[in-house]
């Protein structure tokens, strides 16, 4: 399977056309059909359901195209690197973080690299912990930014210098807006709004599946920001971290702090052995000595 078929492919999927993926590639009709077609009897799969006006994708062309897409990032991001001056420090800087507090620390120490090395960019892709791993794993990212603990035969991390509380975020008029903390006996029957994470957790499914009266879990969310419009329209009660959602001026939100309390940090991760870029070891560096 050769790199430039599967950029012919993914025309075809953005344009939904082969006419009108022909005219961006520059290419005749025929010769991107004759491809295209070589491409399917090389898997042996249909890649496309061809219609009277637009083409789309088989299950099968809808994985292909989501691999075809990491490979073309890949192959774009290595380019880059390779291709950078060996007596410049330029290029891209990715990260994965998941929504947290530490990401600021990691655009000041970004900020202070630039002033260094004005050709560096930064790059911050949000996701929740599965997705940003997947990414990492894949070498699409440089570093995940995530709490917890990783496979240290597989991966490295270095503590950055800021903690998350655990806590509750509720509409102001809920019942338990009017405490100062809650405890996990005043969330017990409560509806309940938490990240997918924690729901796919098995320790979790486990005692979900057993009954467990205290869990009556509404709703999920993979980003908090959906998850606190969720509360702001009364859905329920989020467990997440403090300081990730403003609850100050006319918020209809405020955040409660659970008792007794419970904090965790966050690490910068990366793969261990990666080969990485000058501005990335730049980067890694500078996020050890500020840390």
């Amino acid at each position: 399977m050769e790199f430039r078929v599967l950029q012919y492919f993914l025309a075809v999927a953005r344009e939904q056309s082969i006419s009108g993926a022909a005219e961006a590639l520059h290419l005749s009709q025929p010769t991107l059909s004759r491809q295209l077609k070589d491409l399917e009897e090389e898997l042996g799969k249909q890649l496309f359901i061809r219609g009277n006006r637009k083409i789309t994708l088989t299950e099968e062309g809808i994985l292909l195209r989501k691999r075809a897409e990491e490979i073309t990032e890949l192959m774009q991001k290595t380019e880059s690197e390779i291709s950078q001056s060996d007596d410049n420090v330029a290029g891209d800087i990715t990260i994965g973080a998941a929504e947290a507090k530490p990401v600021r620390f990691l655009v000041q120490v970004a900020q202070a690299l630039q002033r260094q090395y004005p050709l560096i960019r930064f790059h911050v892709i949000s996701g929740d912990r599965a997705t940003v791993m997947d990414q990492l794993d894949k070498g699409l990212i440089d570093f995940a930014l995530l709490h917890g603990d990783v496979d240290s035969a597989h991966f490295e991390s270095h503590p950055v210098p800021y903690h998350h509380i655990w806590g509750i975020l509720m509409r102001r008029d809920s019942p338990l807006a009017a405490k100062e903390a809650v405890t996990k006996e005043d969330l017990r029957g409560q509806p309940m709004i938490i990240s997918r994470q924690i729901y796919q957790n098995p320790a979790f499914q486990e005692a979900f599946k057993n009954g467990d009266q205290r869990i009556n879990v509404v709703a999920t969310y993979n980003l908090l920001y959906n998850g606190s419009l969720m509360v702001e329209e009364g859905m329920g009660y989020a467990l997440c971290f403090d300081q990730l959602i403003n609850t100050t001026g006319d918020s209809q939100l405020c955040f409660r702090p659970l008792v007794p309390e419970s904090k965790i940090g966050m690490s910068l991760i990366w793969k261990r052995y990666q080969i990485f870029s000058k501005a990335a070891q730049a980067f890694l560096q500078k996020v050890k000595e500020e840390a």
